[in-house]
C-alpha cells in the first residue's frame, strides 16, 4: 500500500484539508501503544460529545468540535499507513462509527431545530448517498494511483483477512457492512458511469461533499447564526452537486 492516500495521482480533494495535520498526528503516534481502533473509536466519542453539546444549545461550540473531529478522523488512516498495516477490521469500523457519528449529530441538530422524525431520518440517508458519491470516486482515483486499497466500489466479497488481523472479525464487520451499507454502494454503482480513468472532475467536485469540506461549511453556518440553513444545504446545495457529478460521469 502506498504511504500516500491516492497514491501516485495528482488529486485535488477538497475535504482533504486537514491531512497534514492528521499525519502530523499519525507520525506522532506511530511508535506509541495506541491502535488504529482506538483513533476510530475516539472519534466516535467525539461525535457522541458533539450531539451533547448541540442538545444544550452549544452550537457554535459543536461545530468547532465537527471541524476537529473531522482532523481526528483522517487520522486512523494516515496511522495505517504509516505504519503499512492496511486493516479491513479498521475500514468497515470506520464506516460503521462514522455513520453512528451522523446519526447521533443529525438527530441532536434535528432535535435543535425542530425537525420531525421522519424528516430527520431522510436527512440522514440523503447524507450518506451523498457521502457514498465522494467515496465511489475516491476509492476509483486510489486505484488510479495505486494508493489505499482497503476500500472497493463493490464490498460483496468477503476480503481476506491481513496477517495482523483475525478473519473471524473481518467477517463480522463485513456482514455488518452488507446489511447496512452494501446498498448505497449498489445505488451509487448504478446512477454513476462506467469510466475508470478521466473521472478528475468528478472526483474533485465531489469532494465538496466530503466530511471535511462540510465541516467547514456548517461552522461558517454556526459562527453566522445560519444553522437553520443545515436542511438547504444539505437538500438544495449538496443535492445540486451530486446530480451534476452524476451527469458529467455519464459524459465522456
Amino acid at each position: 500500500m502506498s504511504s500516500k492516500k491516492y497514491g501516485d495521482t495528482v488529486a485535488k480533494d477538497l475535504s482533504d484539508w486537514g491531512r497534514p495535520i492528521a499525519r502530523f498526528c499519525a507520525t506522532f503516534l506511530k511508535d506509541r501503544n495506541i491502535s488504529v481502533l482506538m483513533v476510530t473509536n475516539f472519534h466516535l466519542l467525539l461525535s457522541v460529545l458533539c450531539a451533547w453539546l448541540i442538545l444544550q444549545d452549544y452550537i457554535v461550540e459543536s461545530c468547532v468540535l465537527l471541524v476537529i473531529k473531522g482532523v481526528v478522523d483522517a487520522i486512523d488512516g494516515e496511522l495505517a499507513r504509516i505504519r503499512e498495516r492496511p486493516s479491513h477490521v479498521g475500514r468497515y469500523w470506520d464506516t460503521i462509527a462514522d455513520t453512528i457519528g451522523l446519526i447521533l449529530v443529525t438527530y441532536a441538530f434535528g432535535q435543535y431545530l425542530n425537525w420531525n422524525n421522519l424528516y430527520s431520518i431522510g436527512i440522514v440517508i440523503v447524507v450518506l448517498l451523498q457521502y457514498s458519491l465522494f467515496n465511489h470516486f475516491s476509492v476509483k482515483m486510489r486505484q488510479i494511483g495505486a494508493g489505499d486499497d482497503t476500500s472497493r466500489t463493490d464490498e460483496k466479497i468477503r476480503p481476506l483477512a491481513k496477517p495482523w488481523e483475525k478473519q473471524i472479525h473481518v467477517d463480522f464487520l463485513h456482514k455488518v457492512y452488507l446489511v447496512g451499507f452494501s446498498w448505497q454502494d449498489d445505488l451509487i454503482n448504478f446512477m454513476t458511469g462506467k469510466n475508470d480513468q478521466n473521472i478528475s472532475f468528478e472526483f474533485t467536485l465531489s469532494s465538496l461533499l466530503g466530511y471535511g469540506f462540510q465541516s467547514i461549511i456548517i461552522l461558517i453556518l454556526g459562527l453566522s447564526m445560519n444553522i437553520n440553513l443545515l436542511d438547504e444545504l444539505i437538500l438544495i446545495v449538496n443535492s445540486s452537486i451530486a446530480i451534476i457529478v452524476i451527469i458529467k460521469s455519464h459524459i465522456a
